[in-house]
């Protein structure tokens, strides 16, 4: 995998044309309710996303990383309204899709298209893979040649297109995710949601698939949000990176920024779990481990929600709520009362004290 170069000039950031938004979230929550008893009453929530506000910019590949249940998979099914969220707006090209009855939503996900983690779970293992393929065609009514297409597509994923009559159960992991990709490409969409799409898959595959992701974003303008555990393929593929924790986006820059400069403390414990090639700098290192158990997104702390495992909070954190607001730059934010200073490594501002704008 080749990581992206930056470009700066006409307006570029990265790459990408700095202020069109294809999507936009705004106070985006989704409480799941938690009901007991006979009579099923509801005895509290389940805050899975509690309040997310997300721009993604047309031609973009946005990253969005955190540990498991923090909400990114949810986040991903409220942006394609396969569930309903508790609160909030989506906006898609500008207009809010979430008052949209079932026929203009039908022609939203036309545009909206989603990767799933497992390849093994997401193909109907009853259908051939030319059915599989051609299903989002049917599904939208697309006149023309389907088999033609689905061939076409195949190749353009990497697979022969004598494939077109053959289950899934006769296909490696690596291929059936090719397969998912096909099909998600097949309608031409504006923005494709890759929810973990390599995480299943042995380290070499996973880098053919990434490769084959950015191929198809430069060939077809596509968009993407990649939603990952593995901050090392996040790097390689994304032009901006989000970090949620418990149902919240904490830190969101530019990738050079994030990964150079992180200033929330939590996205500095997660960069420092990324294993180094070099043995000798790997021994020599100071990791930042973050002590307990991620809290239950039913009952989150106070204030804070990361002050409860934060080697830099006050008591301050206990009690009050940070929101996301620029670091010294437009393009890198970061919600903590006690960010990380410009220039100070992650692991002397786990030890050092803490220091607040305006004390």
């Amino acid at each position: 995998m080749s990581e992206r170069g930056n470009d700066t000039a006409n307006g570029l950031t990265n790459g990408v044309a700095s202020g069109e938004n294809l999507l936009e979230a705004r106070g985006l929550k989704m409480h799941f309710p938690i009901k007991a008893g006979v009579l099923r009453r509801t005895v509290g929530h389940v805050k899975a996303v509690d309040g997310v506000d997300l721009t993604v910019r047309k031609g973009e590949t946005l990253g969005l990383v955190g540990e498991s249940g923090c909400g990114k998979s949810t986040l991903a099914r409220l942006i394609l309204r396969l569930i309903e969220p508790t609160a909030g707006e989506v906006r898609f090209e500008g207009e809010d899709i979430l008052g949209y009855d079932r026929k203009q939503m039908l022609a939203v996900r036309r545009n909206i298209q989603i990767v799933f983690q497992d390849p093994y779970a997401s193909l109907n293992p009853r259908m051939a893979v030319g059915n599989i393929i051609s299903e989002p065609l049917k599904t939208h009514k697309i006149e023309g040649d389907h088999k033609k297409r689905v061939r076409e597509l195949l190749e353009i994923v990497g697979l022969s297109p004598e494939h077109y009559n053959r289950y899934p159960h006769e296909f490696s992991g690596g291929q059936r995710q090719r397969i998912g990709v096909a099909r998600a490409i097949a309608l031409n969409p504006k923005l494709i949601i890759c929810d973990e799409p390599v995480s299943a898959l042995d380290v070499s595959i996973q880098a053919q698939v990434v490769n084959l992701l950015e191929d198809l974003q430069k060939e077809f303008d596509l968009t993407y949000v990649f939603i990952a555990h593995d901050l090392s393929v996040v790097k390689h593929i994304s032009d901006r990176v989000a970090v949620m924790y418990l149902g919240r986006v904490v830190e969101i820059a530019d990738r050079s920024g994030l990964y150079g400069e992180p200033r929330h403390p939590y996205t500095g414990s997660l960069l420092s779990a990324i294993p180094i090639p070099d043995p000798v700098k790997e021994r020599e290192r100071q990791r930042v481990v973050l002590t307990g158990d991620v809290p239950s997104p039913a009952n989150p702390p106070s204030g804070c929600t990361f002050h409860t495992r934060c080697p830099r909070a006050q008591d301050y954190c206990k009690e009050n709520v940070p929101v996301l607001e620029p670091q010294e730059s437009d393009t890198h934010h970061a919600s903590c009362f006690f960010p990380v200073q410009k220039g100070q490594k992650i692991e002397e501002a786990a030890t050092s004290t803490p220091y607040r704008a305006g004390d």
